[in-house]
């Protein structure tokens, strides 16, 4: 349940949907998705790195 929203919360689609009033909160959201992204590729790459020894 957690992985199927985080996914639909990443999903481009969802990202360009109905905005709200409040732009200082969808901007908020945007920092969000960059933050968990760049934590996800980290993660890729010290998987990778452990695996590459």
């Amino acid at each position: 349940m957690f992985i199927k929203r985080l996914l639909h919360y990443l999903n481009p689609a969802t990202l360009l949907g109905p905005s709200s009033g409040n732009g200082s909160l969808r901007f908020m959201h945007g920092i969000n998705r960059i933050s968990i992204l760049l934590f996800l590729l980290g993660i890729a790459v010290m998987v990778y790195r452990a695996m590459a020894r």
